[in-house]
């Protein structure tokens, strides 16, 4: 698939894509308009006291980090938030969370909330209320027992004190001394004082474990709840910049989702690409009201123009291959492929060229409809003996032009149209005119097939929106097959918003306002054309 196959979609829903960017990234910023702004107030927590001990063990490390996830998971429960309510005589907690950090032993507790001033005092009672959930909180009998330690440690740090600095005063008397027994007496003292004070420190760390200085599982606060002063959010640029990109997003989905499922084509670019045949004409979409048999001879009508640029291109082809017999199908019904072949034979009859008509769709018959003419007698008459080309054949108001209708409708067309009675009726058809138009049963039945390969050329027609992708692949394959010529391809029912449309009917003419009372500009034919013109009566009477 092409870079353009791929594209196309974002091309032909731009204004769905570009509309929903637009009404995303509004609604998001009306939105963020009456949103309050949200402050940030944060405080942060310790656990143990690692950080202060000069050689602190892997073991405590790894305690510490276990008891700071333990506590941020305590502080996320429903006893904290309603302690920490009551403690602020609140009825709700705005929204906060409490995080340990990665490989270490620091919470972080955050509050987001309108108002400054309670965010800070909601992030400090949290902290608070971690504290009196551990040992570090201070109620009466833990202040009593922390006391005691207190002073027995005071009193140890002295007594070992004093007994280092005895020690010490022996040490320095050995040198001193003279007699071996002072000497002994004195060495033996030295060793009963370190024995004394080895206890006195062992009694030192067993309290100095129970109390806070020594003690892992404490909280402290190293960082205070701050008062915010600048707001965080709402963030309106990151805001609507995501909603426009989801609309962006979702647009684009949609389109892919719209051609994805409608497989139709919509504009003469698309017909052009996939067909890759000769598009000889464009037909603009034919204004309610108007008679679709008579557009090429209203004088005010926009589309008449069209026609006769598709007559000058299928005189080109006429040209380089004389074409005595034209056939317009389609891929399938509702085409417009009857109102074109009406058309193009007013048009061609125009030329002062004698043209037939022929309603050669046996299934859905059309043209005696349009051109308001009974259909009694026609086409299925000739097979069947009854009457001859000449007593079916109509007059119509362009004197060049007579129409031969379908007649009453057999029950074997295919076959009928297949017989060799066929090949001699076009043949007696040709010899009594310059140019046979056939209008035949689109390509999805057996008929339009049979009638391709019996005529010079294949006009076949599409219409933009509503013919298939599906249908054109389908039916360029069978053409293939019949070996038939394929003239060019119409394009019928292109939209007034087309390049196409601007370039086939518009003009300063008929853009103004007295169009109505004004002659229609006619084009004139190059010399070129007018040669061939010229030349195809007589090549055909030859």
């Amino acid at each position: 698939m092409e870079i353009k196959e791929l594209l196309r979609p974002l091309k032909r829903w731009w204004w769905l894509i570009l509309g929903a960017l637009i009404v995303a990234a509004a609604a998001s910023f009306l939105a963020t308009l009456r949103q309050p702004p949200m402050y940030l107030a944060t405080t942060t927590l310790m656990i143990g006291g690692t950080i202060n001990d000069p050689n602190p063990s892997s073991n405590e490390f790894y305690l510490t980090q276990q008891l700071a996830a333990t506590y941020a998971d305590i502080a996320m429960r429903e006893p904290v938030r309603n302690s920490t309510q009551q403690a602020l005589g609140l009825n709700w907690l705005p929204a906060y969370s409490a995080t340990a950090l990665t490989n270490s032993q620091v919470i972080e507790i955050t509050v987001t909330d309108t108002i400054p001033e309670r965010a800070q005092a909601v992030a400090a009672e949290l902290a608070n209320q971690l504290i009196l959930r551990s040992p570090t909180s201070e109620n009466p009998e833990d202040a009593e027992r922390q006391q005691f330690i207190q002073e027995q440690l005071d009193n140890l740090q002295v007594q070992i004190k004093d007994t280092t600095t005895e020690i010490d005063r022996l040490q320095g008397m050995l040198g001193d001394l003279d007699s071996a027994r002072e000497i002994s007496d004195t060495q033996a003292q030295i060793t009963a004082l370190q024995a004394k004070r080895s206890d006195l420190q062992s009694n030192y760390s067993t309290l100095l474990s129970n109390s806070q200085r020594g003690a892992v599982n404490t909280i402290t606060i190293i960082d205070p709840a701050n008062l915010p002063n600048q707001p965080i959010g709402p963030n309106r640029f990151s805001s609507v910049l995501l909603a426009a990109a989801l609309g962006l997003v979702l647009a684009t989905t949609a389109a892919y989702v719209i051609e994805y499922l409608d497989d139709t084509l919509k504009t003469p670019e698309e017909i052009k690409d996939l067909i890759q045949l000769p598009v000889i004409g464009y037909i603009g979409e034919i204004p309610k009201g108007q008679d679709r048999a008579e557009i090429v001879t209203d004088p005010h009508s926009r589309i008449g123009p069209a026609f006769r640029y598709l007559r000058t291109n299928i005189a080109f082809a006429d040209a380089a291959s004389p074409i005595r017999t034209i056939l317009v199908t389609s891929a399938d019904p509702e085409a417009g492929k009857t109102t074109i072949a009406v058309n193009l034979a007013f048009v061609m009859a125009q030329t002062e060229k004698k043209v037939v008509l022929i309603d050669a769709d046996f299934h859905r018959p059309n043209v005696h409809t349009l051109l308001g003419i009974n259909n009694r007698s026609g086409l299925s008459d000739i097979f069947r003996d009854h009457m001859n080309i000449k007593d079916v054949l109509r007059n119509t108001k362009e004197g060049n032009l007579t129409v031969l209708t379908t007649g009453t409708l057999p029950p074997n067309p295919t076959e009928l149209l297949a017989s060799e009675k066929m090949d001699q009726f076009l043949d007696e058809a040709k010899k009594s005119c310059d140019l046979v138009v056939i209008d035949s049963s689109p390509f999805i039945v057996a008929d339009a097939a049979i009638m391709a390969a019996k005529v010079d050329a294949v006009l076949w027609v599409v219409r933009a929106g509503h013919t298939r992708r599906s249908h054109i692949k389908a039916m360029k394959e069978q053409v293939m097959r019949t070996g038939a010529r394929i003239v060019g391809v119409v394009v019928n029912g292109v939209p007034e918003s087309s390049t196409y449309y601007t370039s086939y009917y518009r003009s300063a003419y008929y853009d103004k306002e007295d169009d109505a009372r004004r002659e229609p500009s006619v084009k004139v034919p190059s010399k070129k054309e007018k040669s061939i013109l010229a030349k195809e009566p007589q090549a055909h009477q030859k």
